[in-house]
């Protein structure tokens, strides 16, 4: 077996509405084996892994993949199951996985769940060496494999800090992504964003930081507000500290400049001799020491969020018991062992340094790590609580006193910190520490939140509710509004169109389209942008009010959606595009594809649907939130129905539109009036403005601002580019449009019989990746609506020979007997539309399906000014 490809998906995708990852697996020599011919490989499989008896499997009920492997399963579907379980035991909540036939013979993909990425890529790597092994009968050594897993999951995970909050978020329907491999979170959507790392928000000032890492500065600004702090000052060499000690006093504390999490900390130095034996140890983090007189008492965490004091944590030193048995260094490796214990922010607890301060902290007591304490005697490891060094937290909050409540905040507010972790020692923290001489030791600026999320002692306080209160306050969005569009004839122009209306209503409007992305109506980046990176751009701008974002087909297939939930999501229609590519062989098929844009509309959301398109039950059946039906017939069955039931409709008749709520008809405006309608002349625009005017109601956007988009919205080549633009050369007519499958060939030629046109000119091309039967049917339907017809081909071929498409276009031509001496072959689209104009009598009209829009608008623009220029010169002479 081997592994061709992975490819991640990061938000909802046609797989599961979970993050998922695709894995393209060869299974090479055993494509035709199953589990029951290796023997004994199921027996060893469940003997390793006995919990794969609580996979449902396809059977949907406990035991159902044992009964699959007993009765005999290919091992891509083995792989899938392991690859879960070894996540599972690590501690991941994942159960979905799916294994298909991709190519025959050999070729799968196995679909996996995952929560953290790089873990479960691994586990896919292990899940086929201990298969293998099994078929081999060789030894697998699983606690080796999942001793190494773990170490990946420590270094690849969120801390814990950054990972309460991310679940929190997801708690309350906030959308949340990790940017890069740190705990760096994204919250929200466009000007509601906020990112955030542990407790560090994006409102923290840089200088707040700063003077929060400078321990001597955050002193001087601390007793400049009147806030308790010990004495003390900076030393630059030992002589410094000694002459500093001897001033204040011992015992002394003996701590780095800038320094974090108690790294470098040396407490309560009783004699010059132990500072002499003590001050290299800060001197390793910064060659500035901090020399302070040592506080007594008990030491305490605050944390203070947004001027409010939310959890209250006694650190305590990490100890050990003795037993009269073993040595200090083999208790440290007992207590280790602790299920809670583990390395870095894995745990609650993290495991006991034996590192050279607690050795020399051993040393003033007599001890030593090789030292065998007597039975029930505590040894205290180190002076200090930090949990980053094994220390332990007992939750009190409660007990903290209104005094020292209020020194909190005024410490966090002095430095400037909207989150602070508050360092004091007092002798009783419910006591004020003015009557007990208890002191702020410190002022953190990124405090960490275990202690207090899961303490040794007491009762968990949820304190990344806390922060999310303050980064959100209740009532506050934290997305902008999210409009989705998809269909596979209409997208752009709709989508152009609802973004006009909300940006004349005074909306900052963000579009992902297939020409580009704009920012409030600046083009940021031409081309086609309709996939999940291009969403994700629209909605990091911090700049905008809302999203309308089109999207197609291939970027739900290959990677998902680029957001969470919409607020709208609009389906236009189904056709034949694309049948056959991307495991999407049937209309059905594409169907359930497009659906995944309405299965991803928040509860309070809406699904807008097309009553015509013939899968419009289906998608009705799988939309998520309110519906919406629009129709161009008033007797549609499934508008009627939907309308007798109370909901919401779009409609047209008597050549105007009506809107339907609750059994209300109220006209809404006359189809002729909108520009794009060419009087009411273009199909297909019609049902694009009801899609538009249906989505826009749903935003709720006031009816007359509704009514003022659609009339604002023109068909030319600044609002709508390459839809149904018209353009005059002389006393010719040029439409250009990106007609690109029947249905769009179809349209274009219901308006042009509209029209009256004397002579009806084509030309026409078709991308590569549509079959041979599309694209000869395609060419025998433009033999019913040009009279003559250049044949051009696009420049992305699309894996196609050159000559392919243009033949089979003119094969469609003749097999409707089409006269042949009408037809020319120009592969280059621009000299195509040259020799069509030139070629032309005044009154033609003559009809471009382009592939690319500007050299197009290059060359009319060109001609219309030669035009001009002509016209011009008979004037003057």
């Amino acid at each position: 077996m081997k592994i061709i490809s992975m490819k991640t998906f990061t938000g909802r995708n046609i797989y599961s509405h979970k993050p998922v990852v695709k894995m393209l697996l060869d299974l090479e020599d055993i494509h035709d084996k199953t589990t029951v011919d290796f023997k004994m490989f199921n027996k060893r499989l469940l003997e390793l892994f006995p919990n794969l008896v609580q996979h449902h499997c396809g059977l949907g009920k406990h035991g159902g993949f044992v009964e699959r492997i007993l009765e005999g399963t290919f091992f891509g579907h083995v792989i899938e199951h392991v690859i879960l379980e070894l996540q599972v035991i690590l501690g991941y909540d994942v159960y979905f996985g799916k294994t298909r036939l991709h190519q025959e013979p050999s070729l799968y993909n196995v679909v996996f769940e995952y929560q953290n990425e790089t873990v479960a890529v691994e586990c896919a790597v292990q899940a086929i060496h201990i298969v293998e092994g099994i078929m081999k009968t060789q030894y697998v050594n699983t606690s080796n494999i999942i001793y190494d897993l773990r170490k990946i999951q420590e270094k690849s995970e969120l801390g814990p800090s950054s990972k309460a909050i991310y679940e929190e978020a997801k708690r309350r329907g906030i959308p949340v992504r990790r940017l890069g491999e740190d705990s760096l979170l994204e919250l929200g959507y466009g000007k509601y964003a906020r990112f955030v790392q542990a407790a560090l928000t994006d409102a923290t000032s840089g200088i707040a930081i700063d003077l929060s890492c400078n321990k001597e500065l955050t002193k001087q600004i601390l007793m400049e507000n009147n806030i308790p702090v010990p004495i003390g000052a900076i030393a630059n060499s030992l002589d410094d500290a000694i002459v500093i000690a001897d001033e204040i006093g011992y015992p002394v504390v003996l701590k780095p400049l800038n320094g974090n999490q108690g790294k470098g900390v040396v407490l309560n130095i009783n004699t010059p001799e132990e500072l002499e034996e003590n001050y290299r140890i800060p001197t390793d983090y910064n060659n500035q020491v901090i020399v302070e007189k040592y506080v007594t008492g008990r030491d305490y965490r605050v944390l203070v969020i947004n001027d409010k004091v939310c959890a209250v944590a006694e650190r305590k030193v990490p100890e050990i018991v003795g037993n009269g048995i073993h040595t200090i260094r083999e208790l440290v490796n007992i207590e280790n062992n602790n299920e809670l214990r583990g390395y870095g922010h894995e745990k609650p607890l993290t495991k006991i340094r034996l590192d050279r301060i607690a050795l020399n902290y051993l040393e003033r007591f007599g001890l030593h790590e090789h030292s065998v304490p007597a039975l029930g005697q505590v040894i205290k490891l180190r002076e200090n609580g930090n949990i980053s060094t094994g220390g332990s937290a007992r939750e009190c909050t409660d007990e903290i006193h209104p005094d020292n409540i209020a020194i909190a905040i005024n410490a966090a507010r002095a430095i400037g910190l909207d989150i602070a972790g508050i360092d004091i020692t007092s002798s009783d923290i419910s006591q004020p520490m003015k009557d007990n001489g208890g002191a702020i030791i410190e002022v953190n600026a990124v405090p960490g939140l275990r202690m207090h999320l899961h303490p040794s002692e007491g009762n968990s306080i949820n304190v990344a509710a806390d922060i999310l209160d303050y980064l959100y306050p209740d009532g506050t969005p934290y997305s902008v509004p999210i409009l989705a569009i998809t269909g596979t004839n209409g997208k752009t122009t709709t989508t152009r169109m609802v973004a006009h209306t909300l940006c004349v209503s005074g909306k900052k409007v963000g579009m992902a389209s297939s020409s580009g992305i704009y920012i409030d109506k600046n083009c940021v980046l031409k081309g086609d942008n309709t996939g999940p990176k291009s969403a994700r751009n629209i909605l990091n701008s911090k700049d905008i009010d809302a999203a309308v974002l089109e999207v197609a087909r291939g970027g739900i297939v290959k990677r998902g959606l680029g957001y969470d939930l919409a607020d709208v999501g609009v389906i236009l229609n189904i056709g034949d595009d694309h049948i056959g590519q991307d495991g999407i062989d049937t209309r059905e098929d594409l169907a359930f594809v497009k659906s995944l844009v309405v299965e991803a509309v928040k509860p309070e959301g809406y699904s807008v649907l097309n009553a015509d398109d013939p899968m419009v039950e289906y998608f009705m059946s799988r939309a998520c939130g309110s519906i919406i039906l629009f129709s161009r017939n008033p007797l549609n069955r499934v508008l009627i129905q939907h309308i007798e039931q109370g909901h919401t409709a779009m409609y047209t008749q008597d050549h105007h539109i009506f809107l339907c709520e609750k059994g209300e008809h109220t006209k809404l405006i006359d189809v002729s009036s909108i520009p794009i309608t060419f009087d009411g002349n273009l199909e297909c625009n019609i049902e694009n403005v009801l899609a538009a005017a249906s989505a826009l109601y749903a935003m709720h956007t006031p009816v007359d601002m509704i009514k003022h988009g659609l009339r604002t919205f023109i068909p030319d080549i600044q609002m709508n580019p390459g839809r149904f633009n018209i353009f005059e050369i002389g006393n010719k007519k040029v439409m250009i449009d990106y007609g690109h499958n029947i249905n769009g060939y179809k349209e274009v030629g219901k308006f042009i019989s509209k029209l009256n046109v004397s002579r009806s000119i084509g030309v026409i091309g078709v991308p590569g990746d549509r079959s041979n039967e599309q694209i000869i049917s395609i060419g025998a339907k433009c033999a019913e609506l040009f009279e003559k017809v250049y044949i051009k081909e696009d420049k992305d071929l699309r894996e196609r020979n050159p000559g392919e498409v243009a033949y089979l276009l003119h094969q469609g031509l003749l097999s409707a007997d089409f006269n042949p001496d009408n037809i020319q072959v120009i592969p280059c689209e621009v000299e195509a539309l040259r020799t069509a104009i030139s070629e032309s009598e005044d009154g033609d009209f003559i009809t471009l399906l382009y592939e690319d829009l500007d050299p197009v608008v290059s060359l009319i623009t060109e001609l219309q000014n030669e035009e001009l220029s002509k016209l011009e010169l008979s004037l003057t002479s």
